[in-house]
């Protein structure tokens, strides 16, 4: 039974009622279980909540065992965003290599399994798929989190992704509306903009948007990033024009509004998270997203009493804060009645032939399978292996004539670089421990250029004159594995290669990222994605598996 605290005002609850905060620990504390009660109805879980499938079961549990509707959501992208496989990589490709063998029902396979993760752990609202169209292939925090840079093909695979998601019974959370592909600025760190007309906008970046909505997305989130053509004044999660002008009525979206993390500095850095709640809340938002950065009980009650401020000085409707809050209310009950009919999909699902695996062979030439499940990260990947297919499928390979298969362990040289937010550094990558238990004596390095973190330009101002110096005498005689990560966008890696590849002819070349340098090396492989299974089906290719 849901409980509330009694003598809380329904301002107040509604108030906490659009709050969807973070919290530290693997155990719900006391602060938040205590908000529950009072009315607080979401919770946001991050990969600090996340050790194994048994305990998010149990931790879910806890927060249900309190208010019994409440909305657990989560930042699960699959690829190289991932909460649930944190600290070992995904179990699935993310959404540029679905897009890169361009197969809707795969895309569609793949969401419903994660999805049906997802569900039997407890968590009900996931903040994906991204339908950024990523127009703009120096973005440095969209890129492989997107479908591509086709709009069709985005449109189409952000439905199916949508589609399979909810059949599974968990919400999707369309985002970063209205597209975030076209920057060039990472709104974690400033305020973007997109200086577009409003024609390129609406052909663009809202075709995928209205691909979700049709597909009945049951929630979609807002970006942090100013768009001149639809508003010139403030950013889309500020914006009546663009949330409620344009989603609401010229789109027709009936959903759940959630913004962006305010504790992102394109928004905390300009207006303030509570100035920033209540104005987006004004502007057509139903839910605040923040505790990716501040997680505690003293972001809740300042949020909370920013909104109740607002509405008893007049600078924010009570009957907007209101609608916010059942349309908050209306999702939990769509979760509810949808988890109860996921079995029956579940059930059909399984018992359907799997179209995607049987076509894996014929449209993966020249790619090795080694018939093992794909579960190999601690308990989330077991099962079903859709996405070691997905990832098998959406390998592009280049060989030069010069080329020879590894016979022996080789080395590989990790070309890093800085990891942007939204993926964050713990989740490892790469494809050195997938060789390793196919070579054993696999070695491996990590090497950088210096100078400095990244400006958010497509360059991070890095010097690698050092860098293939280090690698090469790191490898000694050994093959050379050179693994990377957007070269287009990192001089420095661009000049690293040029000098391995200039000393040892017989490098292999894995891109990770998204791959628009031109395939060099003696062998290429292009994994549109950094996932686990990205890494594994290329160490395949490698060992001739």
């Amino acid at each position: 039974m849901t409980t509330l605290a009694s003598g809380t005002d329904t301002l107040t609850r509604d108030a906490l009622t659009v709050l969807q905060p973070g919290f530290t620990g693997t155990s719900a504390p006391d602060w938040l279980l205590r908000r529950l009660g009072e009315g607080l109805a979401s919770v946001g879980l991050f990969g600090r909540n996340i050790a194994s499938p048994a305990q998010l079961g149990r931790l879910t549990a806890q927060l249900r065992a309190e208010r019994d509707d409440v909305l657990v959501a989560i930042d699960e992208e699959g690829g190289d965003v991932t909460r649930l496989e944190v600290r070992t990589g995904s179990s699935f490709p993310g959404n540029h290599a679905l897009g890169a063998v361009d197969d809707i029902a795969l895309t569609r396979q793949v969401a419903f399994e994660l999805g049906r993760r997802l569900a039997e752990c407890g968590v009900n609202l996931n903040w994906a798929p991204s339908a950024d169209v990523n127009s703009n292939p120096g973005n440095p925090v969209i890129g492989v989190r997107s479908f591509g840079a086709d709009t069709d093909l985005v449109a189409r695979h952000t439905a199916a992704y949508v589609t399979g998601l909810q059949a599974a019974g968990v919400a999707a959370c369309t985002k970063h509306f209205p597209g975030h592909g076209d920057t060039a600025v990472d709104s974690h760190h400033a305020l973007p903009r997109i200086d577009v007309d409003g024609s390129v906008l609406h052909a663009r970046e809202l075709a995928p948007f209205r691909a979700a909505i049709a597909a009945g997305s049951r929630a979609v989130m807002s970006a942090h990033i100013l768009v001149p053509a639809l508003d010139p004044d403030r950013p889309a999660t500020l914006s009546r024009r663009i949330l409620t002008g344009l989603l609401r009525e010229e789109l027709g979206y009936q959903g759940l509004i959630v913004t962006d993390g305010m504790e992102m500095r394109a928004i905390a850095g300009t207006y303030g998270i509570e100035r920033g709640s209540v104005l987006a809340i004004a502007a057509g938002a139903d839910a605040i997203c923040v505790g990716g950065g501040l997680a505690d009980d003293e972001t809740v009650r300042r949020l909370r009493d920013a909104l109740v401020s607002a509405v008893r000085s007049g600078e924010l409707a009570e009957e907007r804060l209101a609608d916010a809050a059942e349309r908050v209310r209306a999702l939990a009950r769509w979760t509810a009645s949808a988890s109860a009919q996921a079995s029956a999909s579940a059930s059909v699902a399984a018992s359907a032939p799997d179209a995607a695996s049987a076509s894996a062979s014929a449209s993966a030439s020249g790619r090795a399978s080694t018939g093992m499940a794909a579960g190999t990260g601690p308990g989330f990947g077991a099962g079903h292996d859709i996405g070691l297919v997905a990832a098998r499928r959406a390998l592009t390979v280049t060989c030069s004539e010069a080329y020879e298969p590894v016979g022996e362990p080789p080395f590989v040289a990790v070309l890093t670089p800085v990891a942007n937010i939204a993926v964050g550094d713990e989740t490892p990558w790469g494809v050195a421990a997938e060789l390793a238990r196919l070579l054993p004596g696999t070695e491996t390095g990590s090497f950088a250029g210096g100078n400095g973190g990244d400006g958010g330009d497509g360059e991070d101002g890095r010097n690698g004159e050092d860098t293939a110096p280090a690698a090469l005498t790191a490898a000694g005689d050994r093959r050379i594995v050179a693994v990377v990560r957007d070269e287009h966008r990192h001089a420095w890696m661009a000049s690293a290669l040029d000098t391995l590849l200039a000393a040892r002819p017989d490098t292999i070349v894995v891109e990770m990222g998204v791959p628009q340098a031109t395939p060099r090396g003696a062998l290429h492989i292009a994994t549109h994605g950094a996932a686990r299974v990205c890494g594994r089906a290329a160490a395949e290719i490698i060992a001739g598996h």
